[in-house]
C-alpha cells in the first residue's frame, strides 16, 4: 500500500527545467515555491495525445492560478530538451507552442517514485497532481489513468476550497457557504 502523502510535508525536489518560452533552461526546487501554493502535475511523456491538452489548458489558466497567488510546475519523465523541442513544436503540429510556466524534467524518476506515482516497469510517471500550500504541506493529491485528463475547473475550485479555510462540501465553490461542524 502507498505511503499518505496528504496532511505531511511534501517531498522534496529538485529539477532541471525547460522554461515555458522555449528559450532556455533553469533548475527549479520545492522551497521556490515557500509563501505560495504549488499546482505540481506529473503527465507521462512528451509528445503524446492527451498530455499537451491538459499543459496547456493549464497555460491558458495560468492568470486564474496567479490571482490565487499559485504557481503552476508541470513535470515528467522526460529530459529538458524533450520538453523544450516540445515546446518549440507549433501546437498544430502535436506541440505545446509557448507555455507559462515551466516544465521540470525528473530523468531520474525519483520525483515521481515520491510522490507515489511512477509506473516503475514502463519508467514513466501517471497523471498525478498535487496541490502544496506555501508552507510545504501537501493539501491535495489526484491520480487518474494516464488515458485520462484532468480538469483545470476541478484543480482552480479545489485550490479555492482549500484557501477558503472551511468545510467545504461537494460541488462548492468560492462563495458558496461553509458548512458549519455540529
Amino acid at each position: 500500500m502507498a505511503e499518505r502523502l496528504v496532511g505531511k510535508k511534501a517531498p522534496d525536489f529538485t529539477m532541471e527545467t525547460a522554461l515555458g518560452n522555449g528559450d532556455g533552461f533553469g533548475k527549479v526546487s520545492l522551497s521556490d515555491y515557500k509563501g505560495k501554493w504549488l499546482v505540481f502535475f506529473f503527465y507521462p511523456l512528451d509528445f503524446t495525445f492527451v498530455c499537451p491538452t491538459e499543459i496547456t489548458a493549464i497555460s491558458e489558466a495560468y492568470t486564474e492560478f496567479q490571482k490565487r497567488n499559485c504557481e503552476v510546475l508541470g513535470a515528467s519523465t522526460d529530459s529538458i530538451h524533450s520538453h523544450r523541442a516540445w515546446i518549440n513544436t507549433p501546437r498544430d503540429s502535436n506541440g505545446l507552442g509557448r507555455i507559462n510556466y515551466p516544465l521540470a524534467a525528473d530523468i531520474t524518476k525519483q520525483v515521481a517514485r515520491d510522490y507515489g506515482i511512477l509506473i516503475e516497469e514502463e519508467g514513466i510517471a501517471l497523471r498525478g497532481l498535487f496541490i502544496i500550500d506555501p508552507e510545504g504541506e501537501l493539501k491535495y493529491s489526484v491520480v487518474h489513468h494516464n488515458d485520462i485528463g484532468r480538469s483545470v475547473d476541478e484543480t482552480l475550485r479545489v485550490l479555492d476550497a482549500l484557501q477558503s479555510g472551511g468545510l467545504c462540501p461537494i460541488g462548492w465553490k468560492k462563495g458558496d457557504k461553509h458548512l458549519v461542524a455540529k
